[in-house]
């Protein structure tokens, strides 16, 4: 299943994707209003039934697409989780021993279609195309291996980034990463049964149509069962949570000179399994 979350006509609501158009859920499955209390309940097979063989409510060109999961209790960010992307800072550093960690906050993020907003207080704003993983079941202290029963589905991010304010203190990344509007989380969420657990994903990041970013998971430092066997030894994760994995090489601040997002540009984020994120960039206040 493809889940979204969504505004249509000012009523926010969640439901199903079905070639062009949504079925809307709430009106079928009246206890539910948004897709992080399906997840909280387990209930993913419930919205699955009571979408099958059911014509769409409206087409998706008709509604705002919103992130997949609103109001998640956590979004962790994993950094430098690419192998050639730790060679890309040309330091000489070895691969880290363990996985580079920071939080975003729901509101740094839209959806798909909404522009990421350039602050004007920085002209450095970067792109940063990621894989989601959505929590479906609450783990704690879980092994590698029990990974793949937590997950309820992958989504896309474009973890929009303000370079210059990634650096305005000595040992954190906090005020770069969360950026009101920023960044982008969509279109929507895969459910984990659509992708073979462990299969490598290509991932590809466009601006403008230009390629930027083109590499595989096969290629990440800390895969996707270590990295939620590491988060829970230290945090509880619960359903609706999001693990934003890690981008590859060939972000705008690694080029020279930087080529930073300005307001026209058209940034694309795209998963063959997943889907395509996409975005433009507009000047805020």
């Amino acid at each position: 299943m493809r889940l979204v979350s969504f505004r249509h006509h000012g009523r926010p609501g969640f439901g199903v994707v079905t070639g062009d158009g949504v079925v809307d859920m709430h009106p079928r499955l009246p206890r539910y209003h948004s897709l992080l209390e399906v997840l909280r309940d387990g209930a993913l097979d419930e919205v699955r039934a009571a979408s099958a063989d059911v014509r769409p409510d409206f087409a998706l060109m008709d509604i705002e697409l919103l992130p997949p999961v609103i109001g998640p209790e956590k979004i962790l960010c994993i950094g430098v989780n690419y192998a050639n992307r730790n060679e890309e800072y040309k330091d000489a550093s070895e691969k880290p021993k363990y996985p580079s960690m920071f939080f975003r906050t729901p509101g740094s993020f839209v959806g798909y279609g909404a522009p990421l907003i350039r602050p004007p207080e920085s002209e450095q704003l970067d792109y940063e195309g990621e894989i989601v993983l959505v929590i479906g079941k609450e783990c704690h202290r879980i092994k590698a291996d029990q990974a793949q029963e937590h997950i309820a589905g992958y989504t896309l991010c474009n973890e929009g980034t303000i370079r210059d304010w990634l650096r305005h203190a000595k040992f954190n990344v906090t005020q770069g990463k969360n950026f009101d509007r920023s960044g982008s989380i969509g279109p929507w969420m895969v459910t984990a049964d659509e992708i073979a657990y462990g299969k490598p994903l290509r991932i590809v990041t466009t601006v403008n149509g230009e390629v930027r970013q083109d590499d595989t998971t096969a290629n990440l430092i800390f895969d996707f069962g270590y990295l939620l066997s590491y988060i829970t030894t230290f945090t509880t994760l619960k359903p609706g949570d999001m693990i934003v994995t890690g981008t590859p090489t060939g972000a705008g601040a690694r080029f020279d000179p930087p080529k930073w997002l300005k307001p026209g540009d058209q940034v694309e984020v795209t998963v063959d399994e997943i889907g395509t994120l996409s975005n433009g960039v507009e000047d805020g206040l």
